[in-house]
């Protein structure tokens, strides 16, 4: 409706109406600049491009994602005093005003929160995938973190995550027949499973544990779903892949007896093994070797099935994925190196362990290396799991070289230190090339995150999500959905999120959580 000056003006207060709105045109700020009378039909439109502007100078960052001043540590402040002066942080006291109440990362925090996702697109590995698949140990992938490679390591992690939801919707095992088939609701359409795997523990809890606890159940049961085999069957995704890909996802601990099987940390000799320097974990061993009362034990039914479908696909370019977390990933190392001893011509074989805990000594580790079997460790620095069991002098000397160097000259000690090694029955060592990341590099969680979130396997997603390098850790362009780490540790999520995914999602709480049944779509799907 065009309105003008009409009859409804008095004539004699056209002197107080037009002076008014000459000094309004005139306020002379950084987001309302002098615009003539002439100029005055575009004037909002350059309001908005100022202040367009402004928080472009505030948010400004990279091609690759990096926030400008990273590694010298200065960032531009031009263009900040206006947010500043309005004094958001004594609102949000936990952020930086400037950099996370800006209406645009509002809104990309309002996409992070909802159910609706941004999808990152995969690249077809092509002739590089072994390459991804870490047959040079993932050399100049890992810092920065290579885009391609992050994609694969979370496609890998939600196939443990479907092990864990598998598991927890049916837990219970009878001890009387043989289990019913499991259907494995897969992150991924293009993968099918193949088989059900169970891990038998060896010990069982004494009498007094059922006369003071008699309803424990499966927490209790001997014998439980540990995870599955899947294989790739859609050409498309073969295609991408560069060759058609076995997965064996594992979870990590659920029950009682696996509880007590983790706390059998002495280092035992591994029973096929001639070299009686190689040892592992008690406790894993048994997880792997011992079959239950109707179903074959974890190493038995990982072979009888990588054998299957390797004769099956004969021919084809495959590759073993192994893929863990926690418990999982210390039974990963197992079965690779069962998987190693089943045929002289297996598959490029690589694992992807997720808050792995040790698993042998030198000598294990050593044996895995001679296999040519490659192992990805992803270790949050926070993670006490990663940092047990046992005792690690091998470790402790490679994070100093030159003192390693120095004390080898010395023959004594080095006759000391190789009979520590290998028979001191605490002496663990780590497997693999290690991928670091931090929860306190994460902008969503809490610094003094508790060991629960700092060992979670969703948290872990999240931060790999978000690693970009050893200088820059989170970068700001990570798309995967905080709704999952929120639901799962909203204790160690800082209050800004959760307040804001509450105000978000308060009106269809009950079906968001519903939707936490399956994985959540991530940067790569």
């Amino acid at each position: 409706m065009h309105t003008g000056i009409n009859s409804t003006l008095p004539a004699p207060n056209l002197h107080v109406f037009h002076p008014r709105r000459a000094s309004f045109m005139c306020n002379n700020s950084t987001l309302n600049p002098v615009v003539s009378s002439s100029a005055a039909p575009s004037s909002t439109r350059q309001h908005l491009s100022n202040l367009e502007k402004l928080l472009q100078k505030t948010n400004q960052t990279d091609p690759e994602g990096v926030v400008k001043g990273c590694s010298n540590g200065s960032v531009e402040t031009k263009g900040k005093v206006l947010l500043e002066r309005l004094n958001l942080s004594r609102i949000w006291p936990e952020m930086s005003a400037a950099d996370d109440m800006s209406p645009r990362n509002l809104n990309r925090l309002q996409r992070l929160l909802s159910k609706t996702m941004e999808y990152s697109p995969r690249n077809n590995l092509g002739s590089r995938w072994r390459e991804y698949h870490g047959c040079y140990d993932w050399s100049g992938l890992l810092d920065p973190l290579d885009e391609n490679l992050r994609r694969e390591v979370v496609r890998y992690g939600e196939f443990v995550q479907a092990a864990y939801h598998c598991f927890h919707s049916n837990p219970a095992m009878s001890a009387d027949e043989a289990p019913l088939p499991r259907h494995v609701s897969l992150p991924e359409r293009s993968y099918k499973v193949t088989k059900s795997l169970y891990a038998t523990s060896s010990v069982g809890l004494p009498q007094w544990v059922d006369d003071v606890a008699p309803n424990l159940g499966w927490m209790t049961q001997q014998s439980s779903w540990m995870g599955f085999v899947a294989v790739c069957d859609d050409k498309r995704e073969i295609q991408r892949m560069g060759r058609r890909d076995i997965v064996i996802a594992l979870r990590g601990t659920a029950t009682c007896l696996e509880w007590t099987e983790n706390f059998r940390a002495q280092l035992v000799e591994i029973s096929e093994s001639h070299e009686p320097t190689q040892k592992v974990g008690c406790g894993f061993l048994s997880l792997h070797k011992t079959p239950g009362a109707h179903v074959p034990s974890l190493a038995e039914s990982v072979v009888d099935e990588v054998q299957r479908l390797t004769e099956m696909y004969k021919g084809e370019n495959l590759s073993i994925t192994i893929t863990g977390h926690s418990l999982g990933a210390a039974l990963s190392l197992l079965v690779a190196d069962e998987i190693s001893s089943c045929s002289p011509q297996v598959p490029p074989m690589a694992v992807f362990s997720f808050g792995g805990p040790r698993v042998g000594n030198k000598g294990f580790a050593d044996l895995l290396n001679e296999k040519n079997i490659k192992v990805l460790r992803i270790v949050n620095n926070q993670d006490l799991i990663t940092k047990v069991p046992g005792v690690f002098i091998d470790e402790r000397l490679k994070q100093d070289p030159d003192k390693l160097e120095e004390e080898q000259r010395n023959e004594s000690f080095a006759r000391v230190f190789n009979m520590l090694e290998n028979n001191n029955p605490w002496a663990y060592s780590h497997v693999g090339t290690e991928l670091k990341v931090d929860t306190k590099m994460s902008p969503y969680l809490k610094p003094n995150a508790d060991v629960a979130c700092c060992h979670d396997l969703e948290a872990y997603l999240h931060l790999v999500d978000g690693f970009l390098s050893m200088e820059c850790p989170f970068r700001s362009n990570a798309k995967r959905s905080l709704a999952k780490l929120i639901d799962n540790q909203k204790s160690n999520v800082k209050q800004l999120y959760t307040d804001e995914a509450l105000s978000l999602n308060l009106e269809r709480r009950d079906s968001l959580s519903i939707s936490m049944v399956s994985c959540l779509p991530s940067p790569s799907r």
